[in-house]
């Protein structure tokens, strides 16, 4: 429905983005971060195991760059110093920007850890393919990749918590996560005397959250066990 000239859907107001914050942004940053990175990371970690010299050596160089980079300062290089290369009068969305550096930097971590399962995958698995007529990408897709993947879900589940953890960093460049409300809500009179209340509820909301996929990743190991 438009009225004045703004798009209404369902009766509710678009919402600017720098008005995000609390479980809402926390939530954005951690689903969105480990729903990109894993399909990143697989292709990082085929491309740093690539016959092309050129193909590996980039997978290789991005991988090795962003971890040996804290994700603090990719934060900041995100929030600042990328308004500098972007032609004047441009207006990139500070959030999207934050999404696009956590999105890489769990995705040069997960490459590491799929590359850690591929390389628990026997040569026979690709002579197996081979020996079928399949192509490399179809042998990975069919039969190397599931394997790997398998093997790997403990370390996936582990970044996985890790980004969701480290998505409170965002309160250093002024976005306000749940933690950043809980410590801006500190500085209201009303809540004085409640800091204790407080930041255990933030620890409990991750407590649950992680130990919620922890527990999920023990599901699925269980389930795709094939060995017996």
């Amino acid at each position: 429905m438009l009225v004045g000239g703004e798009v209404y859907g369902f009766g509710f107001e678009p919402v600017d983005t720098d008005k995000f914050g609390g479980i809402l942004l926390t939530l954005i940053l951690g689903v969105t971060g480990i729903t990109f990175s894993l399909p990143i990371g697989i292709a990082l970690a085929l491309g740093r195991q690539s016959k092309l010299p050129v193909l590996r050596i980039m997978c290789v160089l991005f991988i090795e760059f962003i971890r040996g980079v804290p994700l603090i300062t990719l934060l900041f290089v995100a929030s600042t110093m990328l308004a500098y290369f972007l032609p004047p009068g441009t207006n990139f969305d500070l959030l999207l920007r934050v999404l696009i550096m956590v999105t890489l930097f769990a995705s040069a971590y997960m490459a590491e850890v799929i590359r850690g399962g591929l390389q628990a995958i026997s040569k026979g698995q690709h002579e197996a393919g081979d020996s079928l007529g399949l192509t490399y990408w179809q042998a990975n897709r069919l039969i190397v990749l599931p394997q790997a993947l398998k093997i790997s879900i403990p370390g996936i589940v582990n970044t996985f918590i890790g980004l969701y953890k480290d998505t409170t960093l965002v309160l250093i460049i002024g976005m306000m996560d749940i933690l950043g409300l809980g410590d801006a809500s500190l500085a209201d009179a009303k809540w004085a005397g409640l800091a204790h209340e407080i930041y255990l509820f933030v620890a409990l909301y991750f407590f649950v959250s992680c130990f919620g996929m922890s527990r999920y990743s023990l599901y699925l190991e269980k389930k795709l066990h094939t060995g017996h």
